[in-house]
């Protein structure tokens, strides 16, 4: 932006120097020129200035600060060195101060294999000390072991930091230029119940356009619905023999499962129902007005049903299933086709991607789609319509090889750089019961979502009784808590596991107010609205006490609280990076933690035993 101020700026010099000049055949026409270089000269200033101002209040991000300032000290002190290791990591222990350097360890080996020099990591990490430059941040370094850089941090800075992060509020570091982010995730199948392993791909899923709507981003939430495929005939035939006039009154279907069971069964044994169904499909296929009714009858009680779990757990989504991308198929294959890389085997027509062994069938020997042609019209859709920079598919892990094949295609055919758009699967671990089995009801069936969310309403509404929460709290305060515990215990329990290993599913875990729980964290939140309260404390005060005085930081207690708070922004970037959101739950839990050592240690507020004040 800078740049191109500098030459429009220069442009509207020239233009002048022309209208001085009169060399201009169409004097008007220069003043257009001119009208139009001043504003977007005008529009980028203002950008700027907003950027400038946004970074201004937005937290730093101390780790990339002291990177910087450590890359610099290795660059002066090694400047033949190509591309250094630069390792900065919070200390775990605080006699070994705030944070570490680790380079030196990693300097040593790069010196012995190019060089061929043998140096201590001691006296590289002496050198690197000797070489940082002057900054805001650092109060001391000591070099500890083989070559650990100990870096003690500046109280005035990290008291300054806590000031401005009053003043202005939590704002997430600067992202640059506005990226444009798509996640696919929940994308239950039409027709059928959404279960227990429909629940991580949901809770992650929204998860993740949060985090990324918080950090900056335009985030666009694609639910992928299973809403097309052969499985519409057997129903719709279903639907013609059971409610033969739905095509003018609404058919009362109140249990889809039921109906789905019912048909797969006349499906399997009745052979004259098979072949009506077949026909349907083509019928449906070739987009019959009937025929949609009936298809749009069956995803509609679906919908419903979805809806009820998305509004439960605060999910949005914008549906966008497989019939969506039905016309585009066709240009696919014949992109496909086009440029080389279709086989046909047996009358199917497969790509083969180099390094994967099983090949995509675009399409079947009866000219037919398959799930590959779809998720690939899918992918060109959203590089291409949505231009999306970022694109996350939350899928469960056992879709990992299918999906690495599509990505792989895209990049074969053309479709994304990957070095330029990020195409991300962000895979998941089933759902175990206590058992360590895969967690079904007792008669083997797949657990219901509903009913899950159900046992967990139950369950904290016990809860919240045992404590005797009834007797204080009104009905309408006591059912808002009941849904804040039940569902913030579901999706926490979910998101405080590494989403990349299976999990065990247990309510009694969830709902433990101690430990990394949701319930723990509650109570933590809870606690420090009440001193807020006791004190009679505003926001706003507090603003202003940080804007006229400096915080001090002497206890040991205080200062361990006041760094913990400032790492977040290291965390958002890292959990940005590797989409590994259980980072966030142990941070907000250490940082509840921490909180509660302070709290022990530095009373905030004492009662005054005569007045009660």
């Amino acid at each position: 932006q800078e740049n191109e101020i500098k030459l429009l700026t220069a442009e509207i010099e020239r233009l002048k120097n022309f209208g001085c000049l009169g060399v201009s055949p169409s004097l008007e026409g220069l003043r257009d020129e001119n009208a139009k270089l001043k504003y977007r000269l005008n529009f980028l200033r203002k950008s700027l200035q907003e950027e400038r101002s946004k970074t201004a209040k937005s937290m730093i991000n101390i780790n990339s600060c002291l990177q910087e300032i450590f890359g610099a000290a290795i660059q002066a002190a090694y400047p033949d060195l190509e591309n250094p290791p630069l390792v900065v990591t919070p200390s775990q222990q605080p006699k070994f101060g705030d944070y570490q350097c680790n380079s030196a360890m990693g300097i040593t080996q790069i010196l012995l294999k190019t060089k061929e020099q043998k140096v201590s990591p001691r006296e590289i990490a002496e050198k690197i000390s000797k070489n940082i430059p002057a900054n805001e941040c650092i109060e001391k370094v000591e070099i500890a072991g083989p070559g650990f850089i100990n870096v003690h941090l500046r109280k005035d800075f990290v008291s300054k930091q806590l000031s401005s992060l009053l003043m202005n509020g939590v704002q997430p570091p600067a992202v640059g230029k506005r990226k444009k982010v798509v996640v696919d995730f929940s994308s239950p199948n039409i027709a059928k119940e959404m279960h227990v392993g429909h629940l991580r791909s949901t809770i992650i899923g929204e998860s993740m356009c949060r985090l990324f709507e918080f950090a900056g981003y335009d985030v666009l939430r694609l639910n992928h619905l299973g809403d097309w495929g052969t499985q519409f005939g057997m129903l719709i035939a279903h639907l013609q023999d059971k409610f033969p006039d739905y095509l003018t009154v609404s058919p009362p279907i109140g249990d889809l499962q039921a109906f789905y069971k019912e048909s797969k069964r006349r499906f399997d044994t009745e052979e004259e129902f098979k072949k009506r169904a077949y026909q349907c499909v083509v019928l449906l296929q070739s987009k019959n007005p009937d025929f949609i009714k009936a298809w749009e009858l069956i995803c509609d009680v679906s919908r419903k049903e979805f809806q009820k779990i998305y509004s439960c757990l605060d999910i949005t989504l914008i549906e966008r299933g497989e019939s969506f991308y039905q016309e585009m198929m066709k240009d696919v294959v014949k992109e496909f086709e086009d440029k080389g890389f279709v086989q046909v085997d047996d009358g199917r027509k497969i790509v083969f991607v180099p390094g994967f062994p099983v090949p995509l069938t675009i399409m079947k020997s009866d000219g037919g789609y398959t799930y590959d042609t779809s998720d690939l019209a899918a992918l060109r859709h959203r590089l291409y319509e949505e231009k999306a920079d970022i694109l996350i598919y939350v899928v469960d892990s056992g879709q990992s090889v299918h999906l690495q094949t599509v990505f792989a295609a895209g990049q074969m055919i053309g479709w994304y750089d990957p070095k330029v758009t990020r195409v991300a699967h962000a895979a998941f671990g089933v759902v175990l019961g206590e058992d360590k089995k895969k967690f079904k009801t007792r008669s083997g069936d797949t657990v219901r979502l509903i009913d899950l969310l159900e046992e967990g309403l139950k369950r904290a509404m016990d809860k919240l009784k045992d404590k005797e929460r009834d007797k204080v709290l009104t009905e309408e305060e006591l059912k808002a808590a009941q849904t804040s515990v039940a569902f913030g215990c579901i999706k926490y329990a979910d998101l405080s596991h590494n989403r990349l290993n299976d999990y065990v599913f247990s309510f009694d875990k969830m709902l433990d107010d101690r430990g990394n729980t949701a319930a723990y964290l509650l109570y933590a939140f809870t606690r420090i609205r009440a001193i807020a309260r006791l004190a009679n404390v505003d926001e706003q005060m507090l603003r202003k006490a940080a804007g006229e005085e400096v915080l001090i930081l002497d206890h040991e207690k205080e200062w361990k609280l006041g760094k913990c708070i400032l790492r977040f922004p290291e965390i958002l970037q890292k959990i940005l990076e590797d989409l590994l959101l259980h980072t966030l739950c142990d941070y907000l839990y250490e940082l509840a933690t921490t909180f509660t050592e302070f709290y022990d240690n530095c009373y905030c507020v004492e009662k005054d035993r005569q007045s009660g004040e």
